[in-house]
């Protein structure tokens, strides 16, 4: 059975935030290759993270050191599944946040192992730069992009508070110091915002209080060996494909304090011709997101053995 690349198709990671205990057991149930991946993993690291991912509290999952490895193999295990029951392969890949790690994996661009070992690092790394309870992150609802922007600024005074997920329009995540955070969520209401949220995260990811952490995550990354994905991979930074590993290290260091800008990856896909996005992961986060970015779309998610099912039927 030969593969084939199909221009018109792009697979999306979901990164942290997606995860739930008890994920893909439906998927082991009927495909060793879930287990195989995740042995693997555990093998790289020593400890079990199938269990972590299936039995563990909420709170032992949600541990950044933690959700990192485990969502990076739940993608890849995803993938290993569609792989081996589709021919078909997507010539366009892109992973929101932490699920970059995993796209480079499925693109060959990084090794299972390292890339494993390497978001391990990343969690630690994020979890040390910011002591509990210094930072916060936030989902503002219903207020244009640029005003959450002037929010923060107008807000931040001595400390860090900025937008760092661009994840559909209408939706802007925000990041910093917790007082700082909660200043902006209340402005960004009296801007008219229809809900501000806080997010249970244990990290403020992708603001400025990052930048100790990229450059200790940018010593790993010079002893990775990286190579050129078999796949166009659009990067969070700047919404652009990189052959060339020390351009893709630059994109994987930077993107670590610098927003996410995932609403301009979808339509940069979509204007090259990508009429087919589908999410491998847990759930249907994405699918979410992507369908609020374009509409016109086909958008599938492929997390137990019904939805691959689907997808294996429509992308023939």
């Amino acid at each position: 059975m030969m593969n084939k690349q199909t221009y018109n198709l792009a697979f999306v990671f979901p990164g942290q935030g997606s995860q739930s205990v008890g994920m893909l057991t439906d998927l082991a149930a009927n495909f060793p290759e879930v287990r195989q991946v995740f042995e693997r993993a555990s093998d790289a690291l020593g400890k079990d993270l199938w269990f972590i991912a299936t039995q563990a509290t909420e709170a032992e999952l949600n541990q950044t050191h933690n959700t990192q490895p485990v969502m990076l193999a739940v993608g890849v295990a995803v993938w290993e599944v569609w792989c081996k029951e589709s021919p078909v392969r997507p010539a366009w890949m892109a992973g929101h946040s932490l699920g970059e790690y995993t796209a480079l994996v499925c693109s060959g661009a990084l090794s299972f192992e390292d890339g494993i070992k390497l978001v391990t690092e990343r969690g630690r790394l994020m979890q040390e730069a910011v002591p509990a309870d210094i930072g916060a992150m936030a989902a503002i609802l219903g207020l244009e992009d640029h005003l959450v922007v002037k929010v923060c600024a107008d807000v931040a005074g001595d400390e860090v508070v900025s937008a760092v997920n661009f994840n559909s329009p209408g939706q802007v995540v925000i990041a910093g110091n917790a007082a700082a955070v909660e200043r902006a969520m209340i402005a960004a209401k009296e801007k008219g915002a229809k809900r501000a949220i806080p997010i249970a995260v244990s990290v403020p990811s992708h603001c400025a209080l990052m930048k100790p952490a990229a450059e200790k995550l940018n010593d790993y990354l010079q002893k990775t060996t990286i190579n050129t994905p078999q796949m166009t991979l659009i990067h969070n930074v700047d919404v652009a494909s990189h052959s060339a590993p020390e351009v893709i290290r630059n994109a994987l260091k930077e993107q670590l304090y610098k927003p996410v800008r995932w609403v301009d990856t979808i339509r940069f896909m979509h204007d090259q011709g990508v009429t087919c996005f589908v999410e491998c992961g847990p759930g249907k986060v994405l699918v979410g997101l992507n369908k609020r970015i374009i509409k016109d779309a086909e958008h599938l998610a492929i997390y137990d053995t019904q939805t691959l099912n689907k997808a294996v039927e429509q992308l023939i």
